[in-house]
């Protein structure tokens, strides 16, 4: 069930794969097209199947992927401009289940990651040395991130999430 759960490993944040800024900015950049590569050839059965048994489904990781991409563009600005600011957490698994993260709004998710990744990637590609030093307060990790660990934070998150799906699409053979 791990394989399932954590395709490509959990985080590790030392690992050196992740260690590259310019690698893992241009990564984030190109996401969008990465995803929307694999889910546009999907139909709509295809993307109702959960990745995992007990997991979301296609469709939720999709909007999943959008809503915690929203979150991490916000925690980057606020900490650039803000002292060590606290972030919101949010429940991930009932954010799944609201009325916006329908499969009718698929293509809506996806071009709001087209452009929120532009703009994300913009602003990382203009950061300073000592912007990716600035940091924020997660509560419920009780802990400071600062933005070169969220960054490849959000490279591993993106990654995995990918090899959800297709790894999915790989088991089933579509």
């Amino acid at each position: 069930m791990d394989e399932l759960k954590y395709p490509i490993g959990k985080f590790d944040a030392t690992d050196e794969k992740w260690s590259i800024h310019v690698q893992n900015i241009d990564y984030i950049a190109n996401y969008p097209e990465l995803i929307i590569g694999v889910v546009s050839k999907l139909n709509e059965a295809q993307m109702q199947t959960p990745y995992r048994p007990g997991g979301w489904t296609v469709t939720q990781l999709v909007h999943h992927i959008a809503d915690s991409h929203m979150n991490a563009y916000i925690r980057f600005k606020l900490s650039l401009t803000e002292t060590d600011p606290t972030i919101k957490p949010y429940n991930e698994s009932e954010w799944a289940k609201l009325p916006d993260s329908n499969p009718q709004l698929i293509n809506t998710a996806l071009n709001l990651l087209e452009a929120l990744h532009i703009k994300w990637a913009t602003l990382m590609k203009s950061m300073s040395d000592q912007d990716w030093n600035k940091r924020y307060h997660h509560p419920e990790d009780k802990e400071f991130v600062d933005l070169s660990k969220a960054l490849k934070m959000y490279h591993w998150h993106s990654a995995h999430h990918l090899a959800h799906i297709t790894s999915l699409i790989e088991r089933e053979n579509w």
